[in-house]
């Protein structure tokens, strides 16, 4: 039901200025037309629809609904506080096609977003981040959780950022790098093989990759026939699950001794992409060896699942131009709603 609240709104001379002024009202949204609650509820609607949907729902302009709905995350934010974080998590979203890309900081504590912003993955864009926080805060950070791209360490470890920081490699990071060393292999097999040895390695990408917990019943069927027929490929599939037990272990010293018998075990096997990562591993140890410490036992799946939950807000508005806009729905997507 539609209710339209006719309402008289004083206006009083500034005897400072001598400007003419209007009287502000707790219950009024920005725009004085709205009342702040019909604004909050607004905002809790685009959180699950589209600024279309929710136009043609209020019998609005999208433009109206729009910046209902930044004030809302507004006062979503406000309401949250600054962050003063302990555990961060650096990773890197794309915004459009040609390699734009934008830092995404979060709290892995409190696990929500806290910073969104540079102009790329640079050294200097990170270094906003560390600015925006302020000293104090920057140095309480004790551990930061990120991939291998080298401007995110150096920019933390700088004297000014947060150099007390323990550096962790995240987990699903490294793991990205061994699945793509296996789809190397299998490429390899592939066009070395001919004919009908082909059927059993073409369109199998995803099945090697995927934990055989994870696949179908006709996965694991397909699974099983192809590490049958192909013994290469059969060892890299088993070297591969191998590896992630490296996380298991809580002494850096018994992780060190399994990847040295996992590297070990490479000898005479002609697998030279997991070769290479295994040199790439064996240069970033500190990182990985760092998740031996029980104080850095966090939940390295958060940030992951935050960039799936960019890429659906990406994907149901078919893109946003409007990267403020972006900012404020990446950083109030896990803040609860009011």
């Amino acid at each position: 039901m539609r209710i339209y609240l006719e309402v008289e709104i004083r206006r009083v001379d500034c005897k400072s200025c001598g400007k003419v002024k209007q009287e502000k009202l707790a219950w009024l949204a920005d725009n004085p037309f709205v009342t702040k609650r019909f604004a909050f509820f607004v905002g809790r609607r685009c959180r699950t629809m589209t600024v279309k949907d929710v136009a043609e729902e209020t019998r609005l302009d999208w433009k109206t609904i729009k910046a209902l709905d930044q004030e809302y995350m507004r006062e979503q934010l406000r309401r949250a506080g600054k962050p003063a974080p302990k555990v961060v998590g650096i990773d890197e979203i794309s915004i459009r096609k040609g390699h734009t890309y934008r830092i995404v900081v979060s709290d892995l504590e409190r696990r929500r977003p806290i910073w969104f912003g540079g102009k790329d993955r640079s050294e200097a864009s990170m270094d906003e981040f560390y600015k925006e926080l302020g000293p104090t805060r920057s140095k309480r950070i004790r551990l930061a959780v990120m991939d291998m791209w080298k401007p995110f360490r150096a920019s933390t470890l700088k004297a000014e950022n947060a150099p007390q920081a323990a550096i962790l490699f995240d987990k699903f990071h490294v793991l990205r790098h061994l699945g793509t060393a296996l789809d190397k292999v299998r490429k390899a097999e592939y066009y070395r093989l001919t004919g009908k040895d082909r059927r059993f390695i073409k369109g199998q990408k995803y099945t090697l990759l995927s934990h055989q917990e994870n696949l179908t019943t006709d996965g694991r069927r397909s699974l099983r026939l192809l590490l049958k027929a192909n013994r290469r490929l059969s060892t890299a599939y088993i070297l591969k699950e191998e590896f992630g037990k490296l996380w298991d272990y809580e002494r850096e010293g018994w992780a060190r001794r399994f990847f040295e018998n996992w590297r070990e075990s490479l000898k005479w096997q002609r697998l030279k992409p997991y070769e290479k990562f295994a040199k790439m591993i064996d240069r970033h140890w500190d990182g990985i060896a760092a998740y031996c410490e029980p104080e850095n036992k966090v939940a390295l799946g958060f940030v992951e699942g935050l960039n799936n939950k960019i890429r659906v807000i990406q994907r149901r508005s078919y893109g946003l131009r409007d990267e403020e806009y972006l900012r404020l729905k990446v950083l109030t997507c896990m803040l609860d709603p009011i």
